[in-house]
């Protein structure tokens, strides 16, 4: 992880209980606090009052997004897509069960069941699995046990008028000495929304329910048992930039943990945890009459887990010990529909059934070596394994069955460390990591995924060795009365990175598709990521900040691979005043050159969106109550960015409102 900023946060449970470790990016999704260096302040102006899970990460400069419609972003860290990092809940792992990643993990969790998002960049966010991009954690609520019963909660209402956006959530807990309860409940629908043309881009609606529950109860003094459930359905989900989209998407996440703290020993914190997590996805293209073939195309994923970790702390130094199993069995299949119902229909496993297995211990390590340094220091041994239910499709395409056994076991180790000098007012870092990751379930085993992008059929290689990534990161920063700049940047090498290359001897099953790809992996590829960062209060009230961002990433070829986001910028001006609040915003992407034609990219053209919204808190009594206004896309701007499949337009000018109360 980029220690660009070390920062020991004192993470709350249900024990009241602090947890230190570093951590480079914490997005408190309770009180809409990003804790940073640059970022310990409230921004609840700067970010709506209930707007989604993406647009919460999207505040890190470590992370963008692929948008195929208004719904379910997919979140790539540090400019590689989710196959490369780990995304987690609470340190559980939870697949999508969707071929087309219609359905990322944050697709299934709201803001009013998280209490805040952790985010490392490269190998320090391999504890809870292999990685090469790094992990992102959404972390659920944490409602401490009190002396006194005690009541709480927030109820949530909104509409964002582009597209009819309407949005209710709310949240209860109770809490007292021996039991706390907390509970809660999400809605949005929106129709289709209108680009900076005034247009209608169809099928980009959606239905969303969510609702939550947790319940802990304490066994000790020191010990208590916690069981927690989220349940997500969304609902007739269209995807404007896919030529399919979803009547129905179903998730069940539970858990049950044990935690026993302990006072006077060198070892502080015993957490285990048992879950499990089952989601079904359901693609059909029955609202697209333009498509000469119908199919269906429903996907599951089940995963049964267990986590473990021991906190060990003396004076200076600390040391996080965690055990990782889970197993996961992912099913996908397609059925197709020609318009002459007499005629036979096809059918295929796009996913033939594949059961993945891991098993690692993590080990990681700070040491304050003196009031001005530090080092961090760790690692991961990780077992994973696979096994083929249907092995036939596999073999279609790879019939050397030495290059398509029915199991494969692979050995996945990482290591890292980072060093820190504060010499006040400037502080230096420098990490550096090492790591191996397996191909996923559509790389190693996927049969004709079509993929809309680059309108390519992809066919999964078994045989494909794994990942392997070596790092390097390091930033300064400078911080002095009401300034504080930072600079950070990272540069990963990784071998045998893998894409699809074109298939010559195949044909395309997709009546929309040009050709046939195969996951192949290339020599090596080489991403640079780089962040520029100010924040400067002036006039007591008034608080500027500003970030650049720069990535670049190309093969072994020097040819440009996809997805990389180009020179790009946020800038803003916030006024805080007793309980008023009010910013003015600007973003904006220059022109991507460095493009990947190859990969069904173009070049997209440079853009500027302005953004202004306004807030003031009531307080009434023990109850508050919060108001907010705003308009985003100011000037009705037509555009579109890099990571938008297929070039679908951005939403134009959206007038949004809510209204807050908590007690």
């Amino acid at each position: 992880m980029k220690k660009i900023t070390i920062y020991i946060f004192l993470l709350s449970s249900i024990f009241s209980f602090g947890q230190t470790r570093k951590k480079d990016t914490i997005v408190s999704l309770k009180e809409v606090v990003i804790e940073e260096k640059l970022r310990k302040e409230r921004i609840q102006s700067e970010v709506k009052l209930a707007c989604s899970v993406d647009e919460y990460l999207a505040t890190s400069n470590n992370i963008s997004f692929i948008k195929r419609g208004a719904y379910a972003w997919e979140p790539m860290l540090n400019n590689m897509n989710t196959e490369r990092s780990t995304i987690t809940i609470e340190g559980m792992h939870v697949f999508g069960a969707c071929t087309d990643k219609m359905d990322p993990v944050t697709s299934y969790v709201e803001t009013n069941n998280l209490s805040k998002i952790d985010i490392h960049s490269g190998q320090e966010g391999g504890m809870h699995g292999a990685t090469i991009a790094g992990g992102i954690d959404l972390r659920r609520k944490q409602i401490a046990f009190s002396e006194e019963p005690k009541l709480g909660g927030n109820t949530q209402l909104g509409f964002q008028e582009n597209n009819n956006h309407r949005f209710a959530l709310a949240d209860i807990h109770y809490s007292s000495s021996k039991f706390v309860a907390d509970g809660t409940a999400a809605y949005r629908k929106a129709e289709n929304y209108k680009d900076g043309r005034g247009n209608r881009v169809k099928h980009s609606h959606f239905e969303k329910y969510n609702t939550s529950l947790g319940l802990a109860y304490k066994t000790g003094d020191l010990s208590a048992v916690k069981a927690d459930a989220i349940f997500d359905v969304a609902k007739d989900v269209g995807y404007p930039a896919l030529p399919m989209d979803t009547w129905l998407a179903r998730a069940l996440i539970s858990s049950v943990s044990f935690k026993q703290l302990f006072e006077e020993k060198s070892l502080k914190v015993w957490d285990s945890k048992f879950y499990f997590n089952a989601i079904e996805h359901y693609m059909d293209d029955t609202t697209r009459p333009e498509n000469l073939v119908h199919m269906d195309m429903p996907g599951w994923s089940t995963t049964y887990g267990l986590t473990s970790k021991l906190l060990f702390k003396t004076d200076s130094h600390t040391t996080d010990i965690q055990l990782n199993g889970y197993s996961n069995y992912s099913l996908a299949e397609m059925t197709m529909y020609p318009r002459d119902r007499s005629k036979v229909k096809g059918f295929a496993f796009t996913w033939p059934g594949v059961t993945t297995n891991y098993g690692g211990i993590s080990v990681s390590n700070q040491w304050d070596m003196s009031e001005r340094e530090q080092l961090i220091f760790g690692g991961t041994i990780g077992v994973h394994h696979n096994h083929i239910e249907y092995l036939d499709f596999i073999r279609v395409f790879n019939q050397n069955t030495a290059d398509s056994p029915e199991q494969r076991v692979r050995f996945l180790p990482s290591l890292h460390s980072s060093y820190q000098i504060k010499l006040t007012p400037i502080t230096f870092s420098l990490g550096m990591g090492y790591g191996h990751r397996a191909p996923s379930v559509s790389e190693a085993y996927g049969y004709y995924i079509y993929n809309s992008f680059d309108r390519y059929d992809y066919i999964g290689t078994p045989n494909l060795k794994n990942e392997i990534s070596y790092e390097i990161n390091g930033g300064i920063s400078f911080e002095k009365e009401a300034f504080i700049m930072e600079l950070k940047c990272n540069y990963f090498y990784i071998e045998n990175y893998i894409l699809g290359k074109i298939l010559n001897v195949a044909f395309p099953m997709n009546a929309a598709s040009v050709g046939v790809k195969k996951y192949e992996a290339l020599e090596y590829a080489k991403i640079f990521n780089s962040s520029l960062n100010f924040r400067y209060s002036f006039l007591e009230d008034f608080q500027w900040k500003g970030s650049l961002n720069y990535a670049k990433g190309i093969d072994f070829n020097n040819e440009n691979l996809p997805f990389i986001r180009p020179l790009s910028y946020q800038s803003s001006i916030n006024y805080r005043k007793n309980q008023f609040g009010c910013t003015f915003a600007v973003n904006g992407d220059f022109t991507q050159t460095a493009y990947s034609p190859q990969y069904g990219e173009d070049k997209t053209p440079a853009y500027i969106v302005y953004n202004l919204s306004a807030n003031y808190h009531f307080p009434i009594g023990k109850i508050h109550l919060q108001a907010e206004a705003g308009v985003e896309n100011i000037m009705d701007t037509y555009y579109s960015t890099y990571a938008d499949w297929g070039n679908i337009p951005r939403m134009g000018r959206n007038i949004f409102t809510s209204i807050g109360i908590s007690f």
